[in-house]
This record gives structure tokens, sequence and C-alpha cells, in this order.
């Protein structure tokens, strides 16, 4: 089967979407098919995967706009594709593609049956920016990115109306997105729409092997690093007096960093050496870091930039629990990576970050609250055996059900029955 994927992110862009796109693309190449990655032109070298092909389209860099610019450069690209190459299934990655109803039936009519895959949605992010704005998070107008979508999400929504109307399928990324696009969009009577969570890559994102030289060395040297290295931590034993937390995501306000800056202080108090590193680009960190220091907690804080997954891999697993604080989420990798390191996590108690976390693997807070955030982060500091219990039990259900060996199957299955 040849199938064309139509994807705004794509390495070296690694965003959520680029990753799952780049991570599924080889999986269902390794399952025999084809694939050609349509994308959007970048200064850096792509990375090369075998059966799979990518083709760099043009896009206007705006805020918003860029959807609609490099959705039809994507189209003119796939049209050419489709006369060299026959496509069988074309597969949208949305909301950063942007068709209209009479283009996505041409697809259809012309080309081959279209799975439009639903990875949040606009009107979603723009809730959940006002939802974070509530609890004093940020001023949307500092990010020209958050101030577009908040000010176009409604414009632009059409175009995620326009999929849901002449798309084959829709393959929403959680039970939760589905609902909100039967909330906030009109979906046909016959719409057709499953659910596929996605999944991360269990073998870069893995626990410590203390037995490997490596292994040890790269975790104490990290450990040393934040000075998070009392014995217990450098031997990874849970019980610990010198706790590592990690929070990954954007420095924007709908990741609901303030809210975890503003449950330190309680932290603290309870374990007085603990150490958070906020893993994330943009343009909040000088925000978060006057925060920190007002707060009494800069001492205990570090903010890191963009790092290689293989760096990101290594803080996932030398951390004893991550923290996700997000006010908005279409599925969320970021527990999942956790929890396939092996580690634990504390999460907002609402979807759909409970469809993946529970207090089997981790723990919940009410969103927003700093208070019962902190009652949580202490909690799970202050049961190790349980965390270890929980870094078990959450691995194992990554390999069980999150893994992109999973989407591979799913997908060609819906591959399959979208052509029949």
């Amino acid at each position: 089967m040849h199938i064309a994927m139509v994807s705004g992110e794509y390495p070296p862009r690694w965003g959520g979407i680029g990753s799952v796109v780049f991570h599924l693309a080889g999986h269902l190449a390794q399952l025999g098919h084809e694939v050609t990655i349509i994308t959007r032109t970048h200064a850096q070298p792509t990375p090369q995967q075998p059966g799979v092909k990518v083709i760099h389209v043009p896009w206007r860099k705006l805020p918003m706009a860029f959807t609609r610019s490099y959705g039809k450069h994507a189209l003119q690209a796939l049209r050419r594709l489709h006369l060299v190459k026959p496509v069988d299934v074309v597969h949208t990655l949305l909301p950063l593609v942007s068709w209209t109803v009479k283009e996505t039936l041409w697809v259809e009519e012309h080309v081959a049956p279209v799975v439009s895959a639903l990875n949040g949605s606009w009107i979603g992010e723009r809730e959940g920016m006002k939802l974070a704005a509530k609890h004093k998070e940020a001023a949307t107008w500092k990010n020209p990115n958050d101030l577009a979508i908040l000010l176009t999400a409604k414009h632009y929504a059409k175009y995620e109306q326009a999929a849901l109307d002449a798309s084959s399928l829709c393959v929403a990324i959680s039970d939760s997105t589905r609902s909100e696009f039967e909330r906030w969009y009109q979906p046909p009577e016959d719409w057709w729409c499953e659910t596929v969570l996605y999944g991360v890559d269990h073998q870069v994102f893995r626990p410590v092997n203390h037995d490997h030289e490596e292994d040890q060395l790269a975790h104490e040297a990290l450990r040393k690093k934040y000075g998070a290295d009392d014995e217990a931590a450098l031997t990874g034993l849970p019980g610990t007096k010198t706790p590592l937390l990690l929070a990954v995501g954007r420095l924007v306000a709908r990741k609901g960093h303030r809210t975890l800056l503003r449950a330190m202080p309680a932290v603290l108090e309870a374990h007085p050496d603990a150490k958070l590193v906020i893993v994330g680009r943009g343009h909040m960190r000088g925000t978060l870091m006057r925060q920190a220091k007002r707060l009494g907690v800069g001492h205990a804080v570090t903010i890191q930039p963009g790092m290689p997954f293989d760096d990101l891999a290594q803080h996932f697993r030398s951390a004893d629990l991550v923290v996700y604080p997000s006010y908005y989420e279409g599925q969320g990798l970021i527990p999942l990576e956790a929890l396939a390191s092996g580690t634990p996590v504390v999460t907002v108690d609402q979807p759909p970050l409970t469809e993946m976390i529970d207090s089997t693997v981790g723990g919940l807070f009410a969103c927003g609250d700093p208070e019962d955030l902190a009652r949580a982060i202490v909690a799970s500091l202050n049961d190790p055996e349980e965390r270890r219990a929980q870094a078990e039990r959450g691995r194992a259900r990554v390999l069980d059900l999150y893994t992109y060996e999973h989407n591979a199957v799913a997908y060609e299955a819906l591959y399959t029955a979208v052509t029949q």
C-alpha cells in the first residue's frame, strides 16, 4: 500500500505530531508499506528511514496562516505524486493542514480515501488558553502564536469542520478529543470516527539499567548536574532525600508551569533538597525564573531549552517524578514517555490525561490548583516504595498499549477498511 501522509510537522521539527509521524511512518514501512511524507520545508537536514520518502513544500511563515498556505502546496505535491506513483490512502494530520471541503472531496475523488487524524482542535487550544489565563498563568499577548490562536481559532476551525464533512474516516487521538469535536463542531450524521491513542518509542524512552556501566555513569552525571545526588539517588534507590522533579513542555501559558512553580514552596517545605527541572522552549523563560525567585524557590529550579531525544530520555529515566500540569492536550505524549522511562507521573485530573494516568502509575490533582498539585507531589515523594511499584506498572502499561508497533497495526487495519 502506498500511504501519503500530509503533516505540517516532521523532523527536524520534533514536535508531538512530527515525532508521531516519523515513528509511525517508519513502522508502517517495516510492515511492507511505502510511505511518502509531504511536509514543510526546513533548513536543517531531514533524517532518512528505509521505505519512507519525504517531499518538502513551501509555506507562509505566519502563525496559523501557515496551515492554509502549506495545505495548498501539499495538495499540489500530492497531485504530482499520485501521477508518478498512485497513492492508496491519504493520511492528513490536523490541525496543521487546512483543506476546504472542496479540496478534500477532490482528493477523495481523484487520488484516494482521506483519513484525517484529529490531533486536538483549534477550539480546544483556545479554550485551554482561556482556562490557563483564568488561573493567572500568563498574558496571551506575550506570545504571537497564542495570540493568533485566540483571535483566529474560530476561523481556522472551519477547515477542521471540512475534514469531518468530507473525509472517509476521522481518527481521534483520544476519547476526549473525539468528544470535543462532537461538542464544538457539527459532525455529519454518517460520521465515521475511531480512536487510536498514540504510542511512544519504548526503546529510546526506557528505564535506567544500573547494572550497565554507561547507563549508570550517565545517570550519575545527570543527578550531579542538578545537585540531586545523594547516595540513594545515585544508586537508583527510591528513598532519596534529594528528589528530582521533571516537567517537559513548551514554555507557554497552557502548559501550566506557573501553577507548578506556585506549588514548589510547599514541596520544598516537605522535601527541602528537592530540585525541579523544566525542559522546553518558549517565550516564558524569563517570566518563570523571575516568578521562581519571587517565590523563594529559584535555587531549586532549572529551566533547560529543548534538547535531543537521547538527552531528554536521560532526564526522563533519571528523574524521580514527572509533573505534567497542562491545561489542554489532544492526548499528551509526555506522560507516556515518562512511564516508558520507568518514572511515575503527577498530572491533572481531567481527560485526556486520565485516559492514560491513574493512581496505579502516578497521581492526579485538580487542574490549576497549586495546593492540590503540591499535595500530589509530596504524597508521591513520601511513598518511595509505591513509586517504585508505579514505575514498573507504568512501563508495563506502555508496552501493553502505547507503542508505535501498536499504532502501525491499528492504522494498517483502518487503511485497509477505508480502501475496501
